[in-house]
């Protein structure tokens, strides 16, 4: 079996992925730790790189897991990478994320209200089915408001501009979050939203399934 490493989204965790089949492969879920102060995500990247214990791995990212994935994916070999509703480099980040990012902004946004479900953040990640609403709910409820500042700073000032090999991106037609327009993606899953690992289980799963026992 093939050894895989799963990056989850901003402050999120293995729940996002519960309806994904990965029983053919070896899976890992890698565990967020708290970030250093002023801690840069290639730093961040270099720490984290201690939970990969096998060489020339598969490495899948969800959202930020994605630009995670691409940052260790820098440091050491790996067999593939597979990003979901991410990006591979800064110019797939909405330049309105970078302008943001660029005067600090996002600074000013209480991580409180960041972590409220709401009508708005459920119309955001495309969630629409109560049992999505409360997984979101719950995934909001449990991330830590000190990583959660600390990605979305490291998010709107990602400066990566270096090409990786071998990746390959899953996007869906209707992410709200990371526009279809802006990525260069090699599957599109239809109507897909930024929550497609839950309410586009299946589509994803058969993508992955392809593309890791290729």
């Amino acid at each position: 079996m093939k050894n895989v490493y799963i990056f989850s989204g901003l402050g999120a965790d293995k729940r996002v992925f519960q309806k994904l089949d990965f029983s053919y492969c070896n899976a890992t879920f890698i565990e967020w730790t708290a970030p250093l102060r002023h801690e840069s995500i290639e730093h961040y990247a270099s720490r984290i790189l201690s939970q990969i214990k096998h060489e020339n791995p598969i490495l899948i990212g969800l959202s930020f897991g994605g630009m995670m994935a691409v940052e260790v994916a820098k440091l050491i070999k790996t067999e593939k990478v597979n990003l979901i509703a991410s990006a591979k480099n800064s110019t797939e980040i909405p330049l309105y994320y970078r302008c943001v990012g660029m005067v600090k902004l996002h600074y000013l946004l209480p991580a409180k209200l960041l972590k409220m479900p709401n009508f708005f953040s459920f119309w955001f990640f495309g969630v629409e089915q109560m049992e999505d609403k409360r997984i979101l709910r719950a995934v909001l409820k449990d991330t830590d408001e000190r990583f959660l500042k600390w990605a979305i700073n490291a998010i709107v000032t990602w400066n990566n501009c270096n090409a990786i090999q071998n990746v390959v991106h899953i996007h869906g037609s209707a992410d709200r979050i990371l526009p279809i327009k802006y990525v260069k993606a090699n599957a599109v899953v239809e109507n897909g939203g930024h929550f497609m690992t839950l309410n586009k289980a299946k589509e994803v799963s058969e993508i992955l399934r392809e593309e890791l026992t290729f």
